[in-house]
């Protein structure tokens, strides 16, 4: 095998972070930093004012991005988790059934089974088949008359599926449930709008293809729809009223917020809309199937997902007959400087889809500003690995 050398590690774990981030971003926090670092709404001293502006002006790109025809409809989370546990304990009550799939993370299942035990929700996870293909018509079979809630993640983060959300959409809104999703893989790689797509509920990280840190997200929640706020507290306005505001965004706002983490989300929703999803989409695509034909070269090695040349995000887990993924993953790290996620990607029901329950798998996955040299590298690096082990043996 050939030794690692000291340079800029090959990053193919955007599906967990996108990095590196575009140098916008990172000017930006520094600049809020230097700059408007005050507390927003909690004031009305210049640097406040200015910390305000910071906040709503990543409310406007965000909803440019998703089609959200009020910006203050977009409430900031820490995450996309944070963003699902606000919309489905925010929502749902004794009683209530709930309409979700095999391939949700962790961040859906486990507040559903929660609530499960405390409240005595009724859950039904709809299978997919073993590439993640939604079937519609299922979906609807399973929606019941107190069906509450339709939960959808738009991208598997371990097959790299895309769901039909607009056609789920249409369904939910046709039988009275309102529709979640899960745009944890999907947020600035693949185009959304809120209306068409009939969502009501629009869970994101900063973090991921919005190009921004970590510590940022949204709930995008429907004008229509209100939610029993996650947390209580100061928000900067109604400050004598013993109960939390009504306004929006600040009922779903509590606490003093990430300015300069959002001041970089907004920069890095900014190259999104620069760039376009459609662009972004199209060059990550091209690599993801670069890398799937390399590796399907090699032999012993199984690919998860659609098949090479079906629509997915950049998203490969792949598996090689009689290795540990860990091991897989360890040597490409240690020995090439290769950045991969080996495990179970905090989705056991889309690994029990898969059928890789028993042994996880090594997802790698290609960003933005990933170099069509560092897939070689990539391919390579496995072939390497592989032929080594069958000699070994």
């Amino acid at each position: 095998m050939r030794e690692r050398e000291e340079k800029r590690p090959i990053y193919l774990d955007n599906a967990a972070t996108s990095w590196p981030k575009p140098l916008s971003v990172v000017e930006a926090m520094e600049r809020a930093m230097r700059e408007s670092a005050a507390n927003p709404g909690r004031g009305s001293h210049a640097m406040a004012v200015r910390a305000s502006r910071v906040l709503f002006e990543g409310r406007k790109r965000l909803a440019r991005l998703f089609r959200i025809a009020n910006p203050n409809d977009i409430a900031f989370t820490m995450n996309t988790t944070h963003a699902l546990n606000m919309a489905i304990q925010g929502l749902l009550q004794p009683g209530d059934h709930v309409v979700a799939t095999s391939l949700e993370h962790n961040s859906v299942r486990r507040p559903l089974e929660a609530l499960k035990r405390k409240l005595g929700i009724e859950v039904t996870y709809v299978a997919t088949d073993k590439q993640g293909v939604i079937d519609p018509e299922k979906v609807e079979e399973a929606m019941a008359a107190n069906t509450k809630l339709l939960a959808v993640t738009h991208s598997s983060n371990l097959l790299g599926t895309i769901a039909p959300v607009g056609e789920l959409g249409a369904i939910a809104r046709s039988k009275g449930a309102r529709f979640l999703v899960d745009a944890a893989q999907s947020a600035g790689t693949v185009p959304i709008d809120v209306a068409a797509m009939n969502i009501d509920l629009l869970a994101f990280p900063g973090h991921k293809g919005l190009q921004g840190p970590q510590g940022t997200g949204g709930l995008y929640i429907h004008p229509e729809l209100e939610l029993e706020p996650l947390m209580q507290g100061g928000t900067g306005s109604k400050s004598e009223a013993p109960e939390q505001p009504t306004v929006r965004p600040d009922r779903y706002e509590a606490g003093t917020p990430n300015t300069v983490g959002i001041a970089g989300l907004a920069e890095g929703v900014q190259f999104v809309l620069k760039e376009t999803t459609e662009a972004i989409h199209a060059k990550e695509l091209r690599q993801t199937f670069e890398l799937m034909e390399g590796l399907l070269r090699i032999p012993g090695i199984s690919i998860l997902g659609p098949e090479l040349g079906k629509e997915r995000t950049a998203i490969v887990s792949f598996v090689m007959d009689g290795v540990d993924p860990s091991e897989l993953a360890f040597l490409l790290d240690q020995r090439y400087g290769i950045a991969v996620r080996a495990g179970f990607h905090c989705t056991p029901l889309g690994h029990e889809t898969a059928g890789t329950y028993e042994t996880g798998a090594v997802r790698a996955s290609p960003g933005y500003f990933t170099a069509d040299s560092e897939i070689v590298t990539m391919v390579d690096a496995v072939r390497d690995i592989a032929n080594a082990l069958r000699k070994s043996i």
